[in-house]
């Protein structure tokens, strides 16, 4: 061979050297890429070929109380999933099953003809055999999160969801369904691992996370204290009553305290809605009612404003009063006799209101009642809430002034309404922008972006005010909610009603009382509504001493 031969056939191994390097190299950054930059996408799309993922938590924040404290996302519950197609062929496996689940053989045929390819059953409080059932092939347990729990505190205002869509269609769940409790969210998953016939791969599990994202406002942080909330509730259901009670904060105008009965089982919303008894409404403000005597409060404020009457002035009940040939009985049979307005008040005496009625108009008397928030909605942060109503047109006129004077007629208010009046009142005629919703929070209570509220606003003087309360005061003291003992937690003040209704056809009277306390700084506001309740004075009024005085030692052991 010839140099020049030997040097071609240099040349041409040298370059076909190069072209192998080249191949290799671009085939070993083509790996790497693989590899180390889209390895994880590729190794979840393998994965996803391969398992089944089980949601172990919900996809939604967390809603917090004031202080931090959890009301959704407390505990944990073992589900059973059933992976059907297959444990439907193997008779063996069936019969094991209804075993371990103790099943009648009705039961597991209803179970197994259900259209869902994976069958979901939780087995909290369920007297199941889970070392059997743990040992069935197709059938896993998981560990899953629940999103409400037994207890149910603040069941209305928590509302509840569809679990199969992730939509909010009551209270909280609803109103901010989207904005912060979906923003963000990642699913926490439990992989099942399955074979090419959907068969479990039994002793291999992943983890993928609870859901939670640190450091993302996902979460809300309200306004109520877990504490104050739980007894409030528990105060409600030994009265054994229907009805609503609220409770806010005079300084800030937050909602501390919602409760509304009969109660809803947000873990048994199917067997919840069979029931027709209207525990899905929030009394509290998604139904409105007549206000009987604490409308007297509007009323006297108008009159005194117009400068109509003084509290000095005297009126003679004879135990009742004349509206045109309509007869509206007193409070107390065979009359109060001569007395003050400022007496008529804390006795609750209709006949003083109805003159009073008559002196003012009724327009004067739906005008200072919108200005206390009767007519129209608070908005505090849920939706659905009721504005209530206040007479218009044909029933201001003629006798309609009698009804209207002692809060009965066409009037309608929510005990929110009414507690956003006596914060009025017991702000000195200032009115506080009221909320349930204090801020998006992260998943760990982290703050995040406080909810905007509007500025206070004066809208009644200072002087009025002062005038009627001490009139309110006095309710407590020798009037008609003197049956109470609120000297040893600072006094208090209120006033009660009895207010005729027709409820499910039948005539009825609902018991109200609210009020506040301390007597001469106020710090609470608190309005008891009893549905059929007959009387405010025997009924609401020891429900409102039960709750202050368990409020006050809250505050004190803190």
């Amino acid at each position: 061979m010839g140099k020049y031969e030997k040097d071609n056939t240099y040349k041409r191994a040298k370059i076909i050297a190069s072209f192998m390097v080249s191949i290799f190299l671009s085939l070993m950054v083509r790996l790497y890429f693989i590899q180390m930059v889209k390895g994880e996408k590729y190794q979840e799309l393998a994965m996803n070929q391969q398992i089944f993922n089980i949601e172990s938590s919900l996809s939604r924040g967390i809603i917090f109380d004031r202080n931090g404290k959890k009301f959704t996302n407390q505990d944990e519950e073992k589900v059973l999933y059933i992976f059907k197609k297959n444990i439907k062929d193997n008779k063996k496996n069936i019969e094991e099953l209804k075993k371990a689940l103790k099943y009648s053989n009705k039961e597991i045929e209803k179970l197994l003809n259900s259209s869902d390819s994976v069958i979901e059953i939780s087995l909290d409080n369920k007297d199941v055999n889970l070392d059997k059932l743990s040992n069935i092939k197709d059938v896993v347990i998981v560990d899953k999160q629940k999103r409400n729990n037994d207890k149910n505190i603040l069941a209305h205002v928590i509302g509840y969801i569809n679990e199969k869509d992730n939509i909010g269609l009551s209270g909280i769940e609803k109103a901010f369904d989207k904005e912060p409790l979906k923003a963000n969210i990642n699913h926490g998953k439990t992989p099942i691992f399955v074979d090419a016939k959907q068969r479990v791969i039994p002793g291999v599990s992943a983890d993928i996370g609870r859901g939670e994202v640190t450091g993302i406002a996902n979460s809300l942080k309200l306004t109520i204290d877990y504490d104050i909330q739980e007894k409030t509730e528990e105060i409600l259901d030994k009265s054994r009553k229907k009805g609503a009670v609220v409770v806010s904060e005079v300084d800030s105008g937050d909602i501390i305290a919602m409760a509304s009965r009969p109660n809803v089982d947000l873990t048994n919303i199917k067997e919840e809605l069979n029931k027709h008894d209207q525990r899905f409404f929030n009394k509290s403000l998604e139904l409105s009612y007549p206000p009987g005597s604490i409308f007297k409060v509007p009323v006297l404020l108008a009159a005194l404003e117009k400068d109509e009457v003084s509290l000095e002035d005297k009126i003679f009940c004879k135990g009742y009063e004349e509206v045109e040939n309509t007869i509206i009985n007193c409070n107390k049979k065979g009359g109060h006799g001569e007395i003050t307005v400022f007496e008529g008040l804390y006795n609750s005496c209709n006949s003083t209101f109805i003159q009073i009625g008559k002196k003012i108009g009724a327009e004067e008397i739906v005008k200072t009642a919108k200005v206390l928030g009767f007519g129209e909605k608070i908005n505090i942060g849920l939706e659905d809430e009721s504005k209530g109503n206040l007479p218009k047109g044909k029933d201001l006129v003629g006798p309609a002034i009698g009804n209207i004077s002692i809060g009965q007629g066409n009037i309608e208010v929510t005990p929110l309404q009414v507690t956003n009046m006596m914060m009025i009142v017991a702000n000195g005629g200032v009115k506080k922008d009221m909320s349930i919703v204090d801020s998006y929070v992260t998943a760990q209570g982290a703050h995040g972006k406080k909810i905007r509220r509007e500025s206070d606003q004066r809208v009644l003087s200072e002087d009025l005010v002062n005038m009627v309360k001490k009139g309110l005061d006095e309710v407590v003291q020798r009037g008609t909610a003197s049956n109470i003992e609120m000297r040893s937690i600072g006094g208090g003040g209120g006033k009660t009603g009895s207010a005729q209704a027709v409820l499910n056809g039948k005539e009825t009277v609902h018991a109200w009382f609210t009020g506040y306390f301390p007597k001469d700084k106020p710090k609470y506001v608190i309005t008891v509504f009893i549905e059929s309740g007959d009387s405010g004075s025997t009924q609401a009024a020891p429900v409102f001493e039960k709750v202050a005085k368990e409020i006050y030692k809250i505050e004190n052991k803190k």
